[in-house]
């Protein structure tokens, strides 16, 4: 029905995740993996042991070969293990028939299907929106109509997993996008629309979602469908060898989707304490480390603290930005820096929101229409961020770069701390891959990059209480518009950025890291 996805790849194992009209044996390459069913629907992730450089595949269901299907004039749909030099990513990718311009991952795809195996990316790296939950398409929502009868459900929205499965099923079923999926390892991080719009902006915002008679099935729906679709994926052997929700699922032999409702609403739950990460992980790319950031479900919102993970989440990126390695990924949806107008306006709306009386909800009701929500409208954790990243920066790493999209424009940023760094730290966006803004926006995104309303916003802030920035940062390249797919390329402990729009032409190229001193 969907798939194969080649998902987690390290240098003897992979997992390859697909999904089935019924109950079967799904066999990879001599591994065998049973379905499991989550509703009406059937999954497998199967595990692939000790693979060598380069190994050609078939998916079998019930020892039927079904993939690649009959007459493909695709590449044979292959696993590459080793050296990790190329990774490619974006966010913002609405279904491929939706009226927001040509799809940058599908001319992407276009074009590896005539390139030399090794030149691929050996990695795509998905930073959120990879479905539009609040904006589907005209054929989905009449397919809603059509299926819903009497019910108070948002017109429009999806809620239930069968409705978000459909969502995964446009995004992830045409026809070059599936065998790109198929041939590059990806990993995967939600943002706002992967629920929907403005999730997790604020307290405020939680309260009035959760007096929605539809919401709880909403966020059921949502967070047990990424599960599914995106997070179980991300996951290595280890693991998965350790992970209680996945031991479940494969021992129930019957409908999990019960267990995996009461693993949403749980998951959803504010809780400062918490002792692990839910979403957060890490992939190691030989001498390059991915630790992808959950910046929405882990936020700390209530009780007058705003952090955008928590306290044990942000202590587990910590710990794991210690190591040996050339280059530190930090795969955030959201921008660390972003234009400074804009980063300074979202550290004084912060400080406005937490005021008594008609000034706070009025910036509260700022803070939701101009979607503020970025790391500096969590002044805490911006800060503290930016002390880490400067600790790595000064440990033996070349380059630390920062992974984000959502803003929708492109651009490189480079930071530049009070003592110089040793390692080269910037910035790397690229947003949107299908979802270009109307033409309105591009002056408003171009004037919150000027200097002279960096100044004043910069001005206002510092009156009204909002620290002296720990960095500061200057564009090196963009704003870049249009739909965009970016590459990261490295060679030693060197690296370059690239942006690649729709059409194929490269819009940046962009030189990073430093050799040893």
């Amino acid at each position: 029905m969907l798939g194969p996805l080649l998902r987690h790849v390290n240098e003897t194992s992979a997992t390859v995740w697909v999904e089935t009209d019924v109950s079967c044996d799904v066999t990879i390459a001599g591994h065998t993996a049973r379905t499991f069913q989550v509703g009406g629907q059937h999954f497998a992730l199967v595990r692939l042991e000790n693979l060598g450089p380069r190994t050609e595949y078939e998916v079998q269901l019930d020892k039927q070969t079904v993939w690649p299907e009959p007459g493909s004039t695709f590449p044979k749909p292959v696993i590459r293990t080793g050296d990790v030099r190329r990774i490619a990513f974006g966010s913002c990718r609405a279904a491929p028939n939706q009226p927001v311009g040509p799809d940058a991952l599908d001319a992407f795809a276009q074009r590896l299907m005539h390139t030399p195996e090794q030149e691929w990316p050996q990695a795509l790296i998905l930073l959120g929106d990879q479905v539009y939950a609040d904006e589907p398409t005209e054929a989905t929502k009449q397919w809603l109509r059509d299926h819903r009868h009497g019910t108070h459900e948002p017109d429009g929205e999806v809620v239930h997993f069968s409705e978000y499965a459909r969502l995964y099923h446009e995004t992830w079923g045409d026809p070059e996008i599936r065998w790109l999926l198929s041939v590059v390892p990806t990993s995967m991080i939600f943002d706002d629309h992967d629920v929907r719009d403005d999730w997790n902006t604020s307290a405020a915002w939680r309260a009035e979602m959760k007096d929605k008679p539809w919401w709880r099935n909403r966020i059921r729906g949502a967070i047990s469908s990424y599960w599914v679709y995106q997070h179980l994926g991300n996951l290595g052997p280890e693991e998965l060898a350790r992970d209680p929700l996945y031991a479940k699922v494969r021992a129930q032999g019957t409908d999990v989707l019960p267990l995996l409702e009461e693993f949403a609403e749980e998951a959803d739950k504010e809780t400062e304490g918490r002792k692990s990460t839910w979403w957060s992980f890490r992939r190691d790319f030989g001498r390059a480390r991915l630790l992808m950031v959950d910046t929405r479900c882990g936020r700390i919102l209530e009780n007058g603290r705003r952090k955008m993970v928590s306290d044990a989440e942000f202590e587990w990126l910590e710990r794991n930005a210690d190591g040996e390695y050339d280059h530190l990924l930090i795969g955030s949806s959201l921008p660390w820096l972003m234009p400074h107008a804009l980063s300074h306006f979202q550290s004084l709306n912060e400080i406005g929101a937490r005021k008594k009386g008609w000034q706070g909800r009025a910036a509260e009701k700022i803070r939701q229409a101009a979607d503020l929500e970025h790391w500096p409208a969590f002044r805490e954790s911006f800060d503290r961020l930016t002390r880490m990243i400067e600790k790595v920066a000064n440990n033996g790493a070349a380059t630390v770069c920062v992974l984000s999209g959502d803003v929708h424009h492109s651009y490189v940023a480079e930071a530049e701390f009070p003592a110089p760094t040793k390692a080269t730290v910037t910035q790397l966006v690229c947003s949107p891959v299908h979802n270009e803004p109307p033409d309105v926006f591009l002056p408003i995104f171009r004037l919150s990059w000027s200097r002279i309303a960096a100044w004043v916003f910069r001005r206002l802030a510092s009156l009204v209480g909002v620290p002296k920035d720990l960095v500061r940062w200057r564009k090196t390249s963009g704003p870049h518009f249009g739909n965009s797919v970016a590459l990261l390329e490295f060679d030693g402990r060197r690296a370059c950025y690239r942006l690649f729009s729709a059409t194929g032409a490269e819009t940046a190229s962009v030189l990073l890291g430093r050799e040893p001193q």
